[in-house]
């Protein structure tokens, strides 16, 4: 029996009990060793419906789809009719931001690996129509600059869609056109849907969210985001199979299981190239490639991307020169340790590869000088305070906004932070299965961070 096969046996036991322990409605998985794709489904797509999850359901990959867009946008690199180095107003003259001397410099790089540094968690509502992308331009034309352009890594939603026009400017088609044609037909893609529309016509997953902290998850009120983010991420939705597929075509050198040439090899491995380092977060990547989130793990260099919707999580990881990529993809409960007991017995035992552990407190609680930290810090989806009380204990309070606090998707909560290490604190108990680590990062001039960054850099606005 080959290891590939005893990881299947091990998945196809396993998953019912981990998504039971987690509370996780239902996951599918899929693992790619070698030329070989194995594949396995637990649970149920929806609470309400109690259909059975399938192998071949889709679940929305969320911002996973962001590698795809970049890959689009290199496919266009290939070809002659896009240059990296140019700025963003060579391809589209009616990109704007509230900083105009910034939106004149961005270049079509600085898109793809976050560090543009203009405001990024726009979710503006443009119809649900093909032009929902073009239209999102007009909607960017306030929009703050955060940091000098190239400064610094800030997760950067709206800077995708931006690039997703670019391709549909380029190519002449709408962006879910540009998906079907450049990347699902090549790679012969059986399961995988663009849009909501689409999505309906497979076995799909619904997202589940949990209304106030501590109470039972539920189907959440709406499927997807706003289409003016679909090169974001969304509405990109399939099979773990098919998204493993393409992750294949990354480690053959852009080539698809059948020979064909998706993407230059000059412009995978760009991809895989660090663009921009990150701060010390104990989650995310240790660094930025275009489109690719890079992990420095033991026993090697991983490259991948996670993904978030509206209660759906999904997971991929792939490791060049091993020819190994495993898919998780979740929809609702304690989905990380689900993510990260798969992914570390696959990467172990196919690849050689020890996944970094998940951050967590150390027992060994120091007292924080806060001065540096205490403040409001605030974005366009969220404001956060922290603050500290007179035992010395040290709290953060996240109030959602905007489309997530319409959709009710979590309450203002109150969470305490202990120190991790340097400038970055941790939550002291996890939050759906995650202590989430906060970094300080910058200073205004006054001795305090200028920006709280938990992978989008929040400015400070009050002390």
């Amino acid at each position: 029996m080959s290891k590939l096969d005893q990881i299947s046996e091990w998945i196809a036991a396993r998953l019912p009990e981990l998504i039971a322990e987690n509370k996780v409605p239902g996951a599918a998985v899929a693992v790619y060793a070698g030329g070989e794709i194995v594949d396995h489904a637990a649970g149920v797509l929806s609470k309400a419906t109690g259909v059975e999850a399938t192998p071949d359901s889709v679940f929305q990959i969320g911002s996973i789809t962001k590698v795809w867009t970049t890959t689009l946008a290199m496919q266009l690199v290939d070809e002659g009719k896009l240059d990296l180095e140019a700025t963003v107003r060579s391809y589209l003259p009616e990109f704007k931001l509230g900083d105009e001397d910034a939106a004149a410099r961005i270049t079509v790089r600085q898109l793809m690996c976050h560090v543009s540094g203009f405001e990024g968690d726009l979710f503006n509502d443009t119809g649900n129509g093909e032009d929902a992308v073009a239209k999102y331009l007009a909607t960017l034309v306030d929009t703050p600059q955060l940091f000098e352009v190239g400064e610094m890594f800030s997760y950067n939603n709206a800077a995708f869609s931006v690039l997703g026009r670019v391709v549909e400017v380029l190519r002449g088609k709408p962006y879910d056109a540009c998906l079907k044609e450049h990347l699902f037909a090549p790679l012969n893609l059986t399961h995988a849907a663009p849009s909501a529309w689409e999505a309906i016509l497979y076995r799909a997953a619904v997202g589940h969210i949990e209304r106030k902290p501590g109470a039972e998850i539920e189907p959440a009120p709406a499927w997807a985001l706003v289409r003016s983010n679909a090169p974001a991420g969304s509405m990109l939705a399939m099979r773990p199979r098919d998204l493993v597929t393409f992750a294949a075509m990354h480690l053959r050198e852009g080539r698809s299981e059948a020979g064909d040439q998706v993407l230059s090899s000059a412009s995978v491995k760009a991809m895989q190239q660090r663009q921009v380092e990150l701060p010390d977060l104990g989650l995310m990547g240790n660094a930025w490639g275009l489109g690719w989130e890079i992990f420095d793990m033991a026993g090697g260099t991983v490259i991948g991307h996670d993904g978030g919707t509206i209660g759906q999580s999904a997971f991929l990881r792939a490791v060049p020169g091993r020819d190994v990529a495993v898919a998780v993809l979740t929809n609702g409960g304690g989905v990380l340790n689900v993510y990260y007991e798969i992914v570390s017995k696959v990467l172990a035992e196919l690849a050689d590869i020890e996944l970094s552990p998940l951050p967590t407190v150390s027992g060994d609680e120091p007292t924080i000088d806060a001065a540096r930290y205490v403040g409001s810090y605030s974005s366009s989806v969220s404001d956060s305070v922290v603050s500290q009380d007179e035992d010395g204990r040290v709290w953060v309070q996240v109030t959602p906004k905007g489309i997530f606090a319409e959709l009710g998707t979590g309450e203002s909560e109150k969470v305490e932070l202990v120190l991790l290490r340097g400038d970055t604190l941790i939550a002291k108990e996890p939050v759906h299965g995650l202590h989430m680590p906060h970094a300080f990062v910058g200073d205004d001039g006054a001795g305090h961070a200028q920006f709280l960054h938990t992978g989008r850099a929040d400015r400070r606005v009050a002390d």
